[in-house]
């Protein structure tokens, strides 16, 4: 029988978590994190990090293995969770993956081109441009240094731009011209499982999320992360518009609207992500028994 990793993918709040528990308690096997806030070690409201409870259930990988303070990439998600399987799939032959950081998932599933280590020294000089300067500095290096990846690339994302930028800085060539759009071969089977429901309803799912984080003392959280606001890592919905507050930019009211709002949108994005993936198999977070039925018929 062929080793076979079954990836449990969804927009926020639609139950991931749970779905994924359930599956890998029935198939006694492993969880890995496909979720690229739930890396760091520092965050849990904002992040909506498993339950200590729903962690003692299933052993899980890449939940807070990393700093706020550290780099950290995609493709340094794919070497990891790559050498990990090969150490656990002698042990078990069916490995669930769940999260909806839709770039992390399919890099693990399908791969990405060899992107070339970045010198630290410009990476910190790009980071501090960032600050300093703004995003459009940094989309004025793009398209000077690589106009291909400026016109392919979410002028909106600071990230990605940095990435990019990076690497042009790093290596003295294009970012393009590391991109082949070809996958990796993979000694693995993958099986994707996604998760939807109404858009009215998970909208509302999420609202009252969203209230839940705030009365579990996501205000707080915020307020001791107040002072290292412009690392990548808190460049994320449930922290920046806190941040906004803090700064005297919105009121407490205004910021938890925007979160949900902002969370919603999150949403969307994610799901316009995955639903161009034709081998996504869909379901409601209830069909739990008809996911197991697929996944025994692997």
């Amino acid at each position: 029988m062929s080793n076979l990793l079954i990836a449990i993918l969804g927009p926020t709040g639609i139950g991931k978590t749970k779905v994924a528990i359930k599956v890998a308690t029935e198939l006694d096997t492993y969880i890995i994190s496909a979720d690229s806030r739930q890396i760091f070690r520092e965050l849990n409201i904002g992040t909506a990090v498993p339950a200590p409870s729903q962690l003692k259930k299933v052993k899980h990988y890449f939940i807070q293995h990393k700093s706020i303070h550290d780099y950290y990439s995609a493709s340094m998600y794919e070497k990891e969770v790559i050498s990990l399987l090969k150490k656990i799939f002698p042990v078990k032959e069916k490995i669930v993956m769940t999260g909806g950081s839709g770039l992390y998932i399919d890099i693990v599933c399908e791969g990405i081109d060899d992107i070339p280590d970045v010198d630290p020294e410009i990476r910190t000089k790009v980071e501090e441009k960032l600050i300093s300067e703004g995003i459009n500095s940094l989309r004025n290096d793009l398209r000077f240094l690589d106009p291909k990846s400026y016109k392919k690339v979410d002028l909106k994302n600071p990230k990605r731009i940095q990435r990019a930028v990076e690497i042009c800085l790093s290596t003295g060539k294009p970012y393009s011209s590391f991109l082949t759009d070809k996958n990796k071969k993979r000694d693995f089977k993958v099986l994707k499982i996604g998760l939807n429901r109404e858009r009215e309803e998970l909208y509302e799912i999420i609202n009252k999320r969203v209230e839940k984080m705030v009365k579990s003392g996501l205000v707080e959280e915020a307020k001791k992360f107040y002072q290292y606001r412009n690392l990548n890592s808190l460049n994320t919905v449930g922290y920046k518009e806190l941040f906004d507050h803090f700064d005297g930019k919105i009121n407490l009211a205004e910021s938890i609207e925007l979160i949900k709002r902002n969370t919603r949108r999150y949403a969307k994005r994610q799901l316009t992500w995955f639903q161009k993936d034709k081998n996504i198999h869909w379901f409601k977070p209830s069909d739990v028994n008809k996911i197991l039925e697929l996944i025994r018929m692997e």
